[in-house]
């Protein structure tokens, strides 16, 4: 596979072949540490269904009146 040059994911300086798809060893260490953090995360059916649309609470007996 061909070596596309493009931007650095964490700085957009041009990638570099040895780090790609960073530019340096730095910037590879920052991505994952953002990984290590939960900052990337990829959502489950399990998650949608926990948060309502308007960002409210669900209440599961209902409102309370």
């Amino acid at each position: 596979m061909a070596y596309i040059p493009r931007p650095c994911p964490i700085c957009r300086a041009p990638s570099d072949a040895d780090h790609h798809p960073f530019c340096s060893a730095r910037c590879r260490q920052v991505d994952l540490g953002h990984w290590f953090r939960g900052d990337y995360a990829i959502p489950t059916p399990d998650d949608l269904e926990d948060s309502p649309e308007d960002g409210t609470p669900e209440d599961e007996d209902g409102p309370a009146n």
